[in-house]
C-alpha cells in the first residue's frame, strides 16, 4: 500500500469513527419536551435487575444531588432537575456545547410489580437508585 493510499484510508477510518461518536452522543443525550412544554434533555440509564431490588444508573454529569428529583407514581419512576450552565461559561465565547445543560427529564416504565425506593446516591457523575421490590 503506498503512502497516499494509506493516509486516504487512514482519514477515511478517522471520519467513520467521529460520525460514531457523533450517533452516539445524540442517541444518549436526547431533546424532549416535557408536561410543560419546555424544551428538556434525557439522561442515559441503565436498568438492572435481582431478584430484591431494580437498579437504575442514570448519567448525569455535573448535576448536584442538590438538583435531583425522584418520585414513583403508578408504575413510573420520573427523575427531573436542571444542570445549569457553569458560572465561567456565562462570560466566555462557546466554541462547542456537547454537554446537555438546563432542565432534564426521564421517565421510566417499570415493569410490573410494586416497588419502593430504598437507595439513591450519586456518584463519578452517574444517580444510582434502588428500588426495592415489594410483595
Amino acid at each position: 500500500m503506498s503512502s497516499r493510499e494509506r493516509r486516504t484510508w487512514m482519514w477515511a477510518e478517522a471520519c467513520a469513527l467521529l460520525e460514531q461518536a457523533d450517533r452516539m452522543h445524540r442517541q444518549f443525550f436526547q431533546l424532549g419536551v416535557s408536561s410543560t412544554r419546555h424544551p428538556l434533555w434525557e439522561p442515559p440509564i441503565d436498568i438492572l435487575e435481582t431478584e430484591h431490588e431494580l437498579i437504575i444508573l442514570a448519567a448525569l454529569p455535573g448535576v448536584a444531588p442538590s438538583r435531583i428529583k425522584v418520585m414513583l407514581d403508578t408504575g413510573t419512576l420520573i427523575v427531573t432537575g436542571e444542570r445549569p450552565i457553569p458560572g465561567a461559561s456565562r462570560e466566555a465565547t462557546i466554541h462547542r456545547l456537547e454537554i446537555p445543560h438546563g432542565r432534564f427529564e426521564r421517565r421510566i416504565e417499570l415493569p410490573y410489580g410494586r416497588f419502593e425506593l430504598d437507595r439513591k446516591e450519586v456518584a463519578d457523575g452517574c444517580l444510582l437508585l434502588s428500588l426495592r421490590k415489594l410483595r
